[in-house]
């Protein structure tokens, strides 16, 4: 590796959760420096010390991300973590999330009218951009931990899950193409649960209410045309203790498609708790 790599800077724009610790690991793996912006109330305590330069800002402070990345050299960038719109709207928290000039111009000009994600995603790709920072398929520095194709673990679906997958499978991929979700609960040929805007744990929980005799199988992926560089589905060791609980006994994600948080202990748990757990 050439030194100009080993001294490349990456920048992290990092939410709440694991995963920005797991993409900041990676980016060292690589023999990478990290340079992180971590956004405020939201990034883990412990995020600092695993990157090489660190600075808070607002989730709507735009300007402030851009000056960081530029005092850093940074031109590649990786957005990932959950923001969590509840804590910008805390007394005192608040006023220190107000958007600066550049984040309110933008949503001017680009998202009055429309702030779905992928919208969202594009305009912010694009104000990075113009000031010289690319921002990259987040899941570039943790392909270790994403879903690969068959079975991960030590218990394989059963033909009565295998018949589901086929059932089901184009289902969830007409489901997450057309945007409604990401995630369906499917058992004996018949769908028994489908994701929308609650996210996946309520999903499981559903599902687990409506079909107490339990043996489902839930099965995740992204839309065809997911973009990559954020919002990537993710299921983590809590995903599988909470379909052992809601009564599921096998989980079928999309290969490449979805992250699997800590993946080995993922497989470690589900072997554990009896689920099956296959990439498709």
């Amino acid at each position: 590796m050439s030194a100009f790599e080993r001294e490349r800077r990456i920048g992290l724009i990092a939410g709440s959760g694991i995963l920005p610790l797991l993409v900041a690991d990676g980016i060292r793996a690589r023999g990478h420096r990290v340079a992180c912006i971590g956004l405020r109330d939201q990034h883990d305590p412990t995020l600092a010390s695993h990157c090489d330069e660190f600075a808070r800002a607002g989730t709507l402070q735009l300007g402030r991300w851009i000056r960081a990345m530029r005092r850093w050299g940074v031109t590649d960038a990786v957005m990932v973590g959950r923001v969590s719109k509840a804590t910008m709207y805390q007394p005192l928290r608040a006023l220190r999330q107000l958007p600066d000039l550049r984040a309110a111009l933008l949503y001017y000009r680009r998202l009055r009218h429309d702030r779905r994600s992928p919208v969202l995603l594009a305009a912010v790709a694009d104000e990075l951009a113009r000031s010289g920072v690319t921002l990259i398929d987040s899941t570039t520095y943790i392909r270790d931990q994403m879903a690969t194709a068959g079975v991960m673990g030590r218990h394989s679906l059963s033909a009565s899950q295998q018949r589901d997958l086929t059932f089901g499978w184009p289902i969830l991929r007409s489901v997450a193409n057309l945007g409604v979700g990401q995630a369906i609960a499917v058992r004996e040929c018949d769908v028994i649960a489908v994701e929308a805007m609650e996210g996946t744990d309520a999903t499981i929980d559903r599902a687990g209410s409506i079909c107490t005799t339990g043996g489902w199988t839930l099965m995740k992926t992204a839309h065809d045309a997911h973009d990559m560089r954020a919002d990537v589905p993710a299921v983590g060791v809590p995903t599988i203790e909470r379909l052992k609980r809601a009564g599921a006994t096998a989980l079928v994600l999309g290969a490449g498609r979805v992250i699997m948080l800590e993946r080995a202990k993922v497989i470690a748990a589900a072997d554990s708790l009896g689920i099956a757990l296959v990439g498709a």
